[in-house]
């Protein structure tokens, strides 16, 4: 715990942190205390109805979200960021390319924003001297999106992301610190009617206002669902193998939204690739391609699941029929079964 008498004053430091973070590329730097408030509670209600799906993790770890003190002991303060990553292009959108979500087609964002944190957290001790901290990015029990808001980065949308008058294609990322910082305002909330968000939804997650049923997020279902996808929500997958864009896409803020930092332009060709193009792919060109990529978390078996999918869901030409034939001469019994469906798919419109 900090002396107060013997930091810099208040304002004046989180003045020099904001300009300190900005001149480190973050497009926002907000003060908020470290205290959840009743989104705890939202969080609770929302693990027992069990959106989470078979995200153990999150409930596994709810308590330490509800208590930042006992993931960074002596915690008082969050110093919150956010980093622009839309893409120069957009995602292309054929039948037969792979949709793959915006903020996966380059770096891998936890790495970027955790090295720019420590960079901002070396920066605050150069002006205060030794103090306690953590910096997070999306790596641990953190209410970003609460912590974001109560900081005046933006207001939580009806898609449950954080939504600002510069749209939400934005990471985020905080510092957990000791330093007794005063905070910012939050800002109000500007959707007003608006559910495009809601209507958008292919899988209709987003079954209330601020609610998503992670059960029928195909970014949950892409992404972190290990097993079989539940055969009702495959043909609403489309062309999507890793995550989905369709709620902020909708969003009528995102029309301000502001092109990203380079690390995030999209990497071999993952923004225009053919869906035959990936399922041709070895294990270890997976690996090898997608190293310092969020996608290669996922794993091969995982990411050739959901391109089967994908071609299930796009046209039966000959060779998309082929290209599935051989693959499942080999296939795990998780990839089989997908393929199978895929091409069950593909004969059935050949034949319609």
């Amino acid at each position: 715990m900090h002396d107060q008498n013997s930091l810099p004053d208040g304002a004046a430091l989180k003045l020099r942190i904001r300009e300190l973070g900005k001149s480190l590329g973050f497009a926002e730097v907000g003060i908020s205390r470290a205290e959840p408030g009743p989104a705890v509670e939202r969080l609770r209600a929302w693990l027992a109805a069990g959106m989470h799906g078979e995200m153990d993790y999150m409930a596994r770890h709810a308590q330490l979200r509800a208590n930042p003190q006992e993931l960074q002991p002596g915690t008082l303060t969050v110093i919150n960021v956010a980093i622009d990553y839309l893409p120069h292009r957009k995602t292309a959108n054929e039948p037969s390319q792979a949709a793959i979500s915006r903020y996966a087609q380059g770096r891998d964002y936890h790495k970027v924003v955790r090295s720019r944190l420590q960079k901002l957290a070396t920066a605050i001790g150069a002006l205060v001297g030794p103090f306690g901290y953590r910096v997070f990015s999306d790596s641990a029990p953190v209410m970003e999106v609460e912590f974001a808001t109560q900081a005046g980065l933006g207001w939580r949308g009806k898609h449950s992301l954080l939504l600002s008058l510069r749209g939400s294609w934005r990471f985020l990322g905080s510092i957990y610190c000791d330093l007794p910082l005063p905070p910012d305002a939050p800002l109000p909330e500007h959707c007003g009617s608006c559910t495009r968000c809601i209507t958008a939804c292919p899988t209709a997650a987003i079954v209330r206002p601020y609610v998503v049923d992670a059960r029928r997020c195909i970014s949950y279902l892409t992404i972190e669902l290990p097993g079989a996808i539940p055969e009702e929500f495959r043909p609403l997958i489309g062309n999507r193998i890793y995550g989905c864009d369709d709620c902020q896409s909708a969003c009528p803020w995102n029309r301000f939204a502001q092109i990203g930092a380079p690390d995030f332009a999209p990497r071999h060709g993952l923004d225009s690739a053919q869906l035959l193009t990936l399922l041709a792919w070895t294990e270890q060109e997976f690996n090898e391609r997608l190293a310092g990529n969020p996608i290669r978390r996922i794993g091969f078996e995982r990411w050739q699941r959901n391109i089967a999918i994908a071609l299930g869901n796009g046209p039966a030409s000959p060779a998309a029929i082929a290209a599935l034939q051989e693959k499942s001469q080999l296939a795990s019994p998780l990839l089989g079964e997908h393929i199978a469906w895929a091409l069950a798919r593909l004969h059935a419109k050949q034949n319609a």
